[in-house]
């Protein structure tokens, strides 16, 4: 049965009705684009011309990643990685293009390991939910899946044939791939664009810190970093914040709203807890945003 057939779906009769019907197409549309095996990712590659696809492949989980790219492994990791699935393009015996895609547990984790190396001296390209390269590495991040690709030389033409394979396999991936909806959330003015990242943990070198997004900022000359924090329950956030007052050790009693934490390693930092979320303002510099008033209230709004 081709469960990718829609018109079929819509012709079977539900005993739930319409919303069965509907509920069904979603499993499978779902189970469609998370079954993402070795073999159904090496089954995306697009075919270019010139080019090869080798019929090896190579899978690492986590704990043989280490073995192929050694000391990066943990980051990883800590971005709940799950199987890395190696794969080559090659052009006679001496030209390859190395294929590494990294299937991680959310698409937010995947995105954030991507944002983790992301780097400004590289060219953006829409491919994917977002990409960035040159004419000899390429990376981008579509789905639960984060692909970095590299070739053994560097020349327009390579990199035109990396920025086919990535259009192609993206596509496959996720066609639908982009920045997590929260990003929506962040306040426009003074956002630095290509800046929004995702932390799992250990957010600003506090491991109570979790799933953080974040978002640099400049305004009246500082610089600083917007972060919110989904606690999944209004009970959680609270938990989180009282595990950061026992280590300001503020003693005051705390509500929801405006709150100041007194972080004696990150300099002072204004937030508003709201139901499960908490946002904030971090600088690196330790600078006082005089207008954090105004930026909390764009943000909460």
């Amino acid at each position: 049965m081709n469960f990718r057939n829609k018109k079929y779906l819509c012709s079977l009769k539900s005993p739930l009705g319409d919303l069965g019907v509907f509920l069904l197409i979603s499993f499978f549309s779902l189970g469609l684009l998370q079954a993402q095996t070795p073999q159904d990712l090496k089954s995306y590659l697009p075919p270019v011309s010139g080019w090869e696809i080798a019929e090896e492949i190579e899978v690492f989980n986590p704990q043989n990643l280490f073995t192929r790219i050694n000391g990066a492994a943990p980051l990883f990791i800590e971005n709940n990685f799950r199987e890395m699935t190696s794969m080559e393009y090659d052009q006679g015996e001496d030209l390859y293009i190395t294929i590494q895609a990294y299937r991680h547990a959310t698409p937010e984790d995947a995105f954030g390991m991507y944002a983790s190396e992301r780097s400004s001296g590289l060219n953006f390209f829409e491919i994917g939910g977002e990409a960035q390269g040159d004419n000899q590495n390429f990376y981008f991040f579509a789905g639960c899946i984060y692909v970095k690709m590299f070739a053994n030389e560097s020349s327009e033409s390579i990199g035109e044939a990396m920025r086919e394979i990535a259009k192609g396999f993206a596509g496959k991936i996720d066609p639908d791939a982009g920045y997590p909806a929260i990003f929506a959330d962040f306040p426009p003015e003074g956002r630095i664009p290509r800046t929004e990242s995702y932390t799992t943990s250990n957010y600003i070198g506090h491991e109570f810190l979790k799933h953080v997004y974040t978002c640099n900022y400049e305004k009246d000359g500082k610089d600083f970093q917007l972060f919110k924090m989904n606690c999944e329950t209004k009970e959680d956030a609270e938990s989180v914040l009282n595990q950061y007052f026992k280590f300001t050790k503020q003693t005051a009693p705390f509500s929801e709203g405006k709150l100041l934490i007194k972080d004696r390693y990150n300099g002072n930092i204004p937030c508003v807890w709201k139901g499960q979320y908490i946002i904030g303002i971090y600088s690196e510099a330790g600078d006082e945003i005089e207008s954090s008033d105004d930026v909390l209230n764009a943000f909460e709004q």
